[in-house]
């Protein structure tokens, strides 16, 4: 144990004289992580909070049309800009100053009206209930009207989709309500008695499983910290595979090996420096997103009753990144090995572990290969105490996974550096 504690002692002393590598280590991330939630939340709230200004031109100046316009002046996310000209819109729209532009098409609610009539006529007369359907002409096999839909050519397609679903919904409710309309006035001549009800019947309501009333919705906030808290978790490898590369170059591990200590208690010396590090940095964006966060006007991080799960899944998420960092640090010959691979490997793993995008977004050989990466565990095991609620018992799976892979590099590179000094 002596052993271990001067090992630990000679690694913190090195650590705190680095004064820039300790800057980098706790001021970095936490600039990252500042700059990524500013970023996602504004394009967060720009789709949610801030309406877009789309054109419009009214062609049919009629029933249709106002109750098209007055849905679109009830959304939240639109803000409508009447125009007169198609030709406008099409310029105004290429150019990239507005992303969409709707023309309703000319005698919309007029040749709607009578596709409605002639269709219920015909309907009646086959039940015999129209006397005077046969005098009725019948629907022309005119071709559908269509609204116009004019989109700046870099708009997303998901964009795209949900407008044309949405102006489609609109379109629809439009339709049946006229037929209803047209039943009621054939059937009954007291226009205020109702016969159907248009209200809809089938409505859609978001629910995130949760436990009782403190069910939220995750923001911005709750999604980047546990991510980009990881992602400076793992950067540790560098500074550490750096330090044991120096090491080598500047005879420290060959004085080492003439003394009584066994490879294993110096990497364990610096793994438990680094995994405090580790839980240093973890808790400092904690901070971060509980007391500097509402300042710059983004959500508060509810950390409350999660402390302690989350600093468990800190820890373990620390092994791991300390073992892969061992085993760097151990078959590294030069600086110029251990410094681009580690953070090629960091950002690699972070990619695969849904860190820069979700996994679900990700094409299905990708998502069955972010199981490989540790990065995916601890993210998952985060988001589990962050956002699903849970306790102690439903992390122990990524949390094993965490432990396993850091046995694992740590006896990987005790085992190459045993075969590598071997008389």
């Amino acid at each position: 144990m002596h052993k271990l504690w001067a090992s630990t002692y000679k690694e913190m002393v090195l650590l705190v004289r680095d004064i820039g590598g300790l800057a980098i280590l706790f001021l970095m991330p936490l600039l990252l992580l500042i700059v990524i939630t500013l970023v996602q939340d504004s394009t967060f709230k720009s789709i949610q909070q801030t309406k877009i200004p789309i054109l419009l031109v009214d062609n049919d100046k009629d029933k249709v049309s106002a109750s098209i316009l007055d849905n679109l002046k009830a959304a939240t996310t639109f803000d409508v800009v009447l125009k007169d000209s198609e030709d406008e819109i099409r310029e105004l729209v290429l150019k990239g100053k507005y992303q969409l532009g709707i023309v309703i098409p000319e005698k919309l609610s007029s040749d709607l009206q009578a596709k409605v009539h002639a269709n219920v006529d015909e309907i009646l007369a086959k039940f015999g209930l129209d006397q005077e359907a046969e005098a009725v002409s019948p629907y022309s096999k005119s071709p559908p009207k269509e609204v116009r839909l004019y989109f700046d050519p870099a708009t997303p397609q998901s964009f795209k989709s949900s407008v044309e679903n949405g102006i489609d919904k609109m379109i629809s409710k439009i339709e049946s309500q006229s037929i209803y309309k047209a039943f009621q006035e054939q059937l009954t001549e007291d226009e205020s008695e109702v016969i159907f009800d248009t209200k809809g019947f089938i409505r859609f309501t978001e629910i995130i499983p949760g436990e009782g009333p403190r069910d939220f919705l995750p923001n911005s906030t709750q999604h980047n910290v546990p991510a980009w808290a990881l992602f400076a978790i793992f950067f540790i490898i560098l500074p550490l595979s750096i330090n044991m590369v120096k090491e080598k170059n500047q005879g420290t591990f060959i004085r080492l090996r003439t003394l009584p200590v066994s490879y294993a208690t110096v990497l364990g010396g610096k793994s438990i420096v680094f995994v405090v590090v580790c839980l240093m940095q973890f808790a400092l964006m904690l901070l971060v997103g509980v007391y500097l966060f509402p300042l710059l006007g983004l959500p508060r991080l509810d950390v409350s009753g999660k402390l302690p799960l989350l600093f468990l899944v800190a820890f373990f998420a620390g092994l791991a990144a300390v073992g892969l960092g061992l085993l760097l640090g151990t078959v590294a010959k030069s600086q110029e090995q251990s410094a681009p691979f580690g953070a090629t490997l960091v950002v690699i793993l972070a990619a695969l572990g849904g860190v820069w995008v979700p996994v679900f977004v990700m094409p299905r050989f990708m998502q069955l290969l972010s199981n490989i990466s540790p990065m995916n565990w601890g993210l998952n095991a985060f988001y589990d105490v962050f956002l699903r609620k849970v306790g102690f018992v439903q992390i122990v799976p990524e949390l094993g996974l965490l432990l396993l892979f850091f046995v694992l590099t740590t006896l990987a590179a005790i085992v190459y550096n045993k075969r590598k000094n071997a008389v």
